[in-house]
């Protein structure tokens, strides 16, 4: 018996979809719920997982080829002989029935006089995001009689203290923080993913860039984060922000690097950090944390990041899990323990990113680059 392992709809507006990558090959036993490809739209990464246990029998795509929404990816058999059975005598793929819709979305689905069948739907539930980017796909305007949109509720005042104290206006650094913090709790959705990684070949590399370069003080950290300046030019979406249910790339990979000068902690911001080789990002972020460490560092160096590195190395710390800058998508943190354990984790915007991707991209940082220091 042969069973097909359908390409899932990602994006309601997609109806293809780039195959990035096969876990299997013909022959292999696959089980229940493994994953056996991946596929990519310009707002996801997801994995396909195989529907039930069976050997695969045949691939009908390659990596990097567009394949349509419904269609057969992989045919899987119960044996490894099973016969794939050929197009004339295919059933056409299962349609979903017309998912449940939110409080929220039968207030859209009124406002656009639509129904819920009317409008593809991610999962059982069908959320107002769906109804609105249908709707904007068809070019369908609110009908006049319509209700108004739902709002998220007003943030409730915060209480006034009930006990005996005294203001104190807050500083220039401490309002930054208050800044951020909010920006991070009202609009951003963060996730946080860590990993442990090998920290030997990184030391290596670190000790023989500063032999290489005469330099005094290590350079293993700032390394690191001009590697992550890299992979964000790479990858655009790690260098990105949503702004208005839209995705915004910055044209220029600006890295916000973290610094603790006595009990303030500032945000360096390297402009332009992209365009910069090794030696001269290490010696433009060093540069940037002496002018810290004397508290003279001008406006435009304390904002406008577009992608975050911060370490507590430092303080042997287990877990540091960071805040986002505003408008960045994706904060990596590093640290490693008084046990010599090496972490990189990373608090990242899921409306940007998914863990797929922010794990890929933490794999890679953890490794150096391969050509010589």
């Amino acid at each position: 018996m042969a069973i097909p392992v359908y390409t899932p709809r990602v994006n309601n507006n997609d109806d293809e979809v780039r195959l990035i990558g096969l876990e299997v090959a013909v022959g292999d036993r696959v089980a229940r719920g493994q994953a056996v490809a991946q596929i990519e739209t310009d707002k996801a990464v997801m994995e396909i997982e195989a529907p039930a246990e069976g050997y695969v029998l045949d691939i009908a795509a390659a990596p990097d080829s567009q394949i349509a929404v419904g269609s057969i990816l992989i045919w899987l058999g119960t044996t490894p002989d099973s016969a794939v059975p050929q197009a004339a005598d295919l059933d056409a793929p299962p349609h979903a029935t017309a998912a449940t819709p939110t409080a929220k979305a039968r207030q859209l689905l009124q406002r656009y006089g639509l129904t819920a069948a009317q409008v593809p739907a991610q999962g059982p539930r069908l959320t107002a995001a769906a109804v609105s980017s249908y709707a904007a796909s068809q070019g369908l305007a609110p009908l006049a009689d319509a209700p108004p949109p739902p709002r998220s509720a007003a943030r409730a005042p915060e209480p006034m203290p009930g006990v005996p104290g005294q203001w104190r206006e807050l500083q220039s650094d401490e309002k930054g923080m208050l800044a951020t913090v909010t920006w991070h709790r009202d609009h951003a959705v963060p996730g946080y993913i860590e990993l442990e990684y090998d920290p030997r070949p990184w030391a290596e590399y670190a000790r023989t860039f500063a032999e290489r370069h005469k330099l005094m003080l290590s350079p293993l950290l700032s390394l690191m984060a001009w590697r992550l300046t890299r992979l964000a030019a790479a990858t655009p979406k790690l260098n990105s922000a949503l702004i208005d249910e839209r995705r915004y790339e910055y044209a220029a990979v600006n890295l916000g690097f973290t610094a603790q000068v006595d009990e303030t902690l500032y945000l360096c911001v390297l402009r332009d950090a992209e365009q910069r080789d090794a030696l001269a990002f290490v010696n433009a972020l060093l540069d940037l944390q002496r002018r810290a460490a004397v508290h003279k560092l001008a406006a435009d160096e304390t904002r406008g990041a577009t992608l975050g590195f911060s370490s507590m190395e430092r303080w042997k710390v287990s877990r540091h899990i960071p805040v986002l800058p505003p408008l960045a998508s994706l904060m990596v943190a590093h640290t490693a323990d008084a046990q010599g354990r090496a972490v990189l984790g990373a608090t990242y915007d899921h409306r940007v990113l998914n863990g797929f991707q922010v794990v890929s991209a933490l794999r890679k940082l953890g490794k150096p680059p391969s050509d010589t220091p």
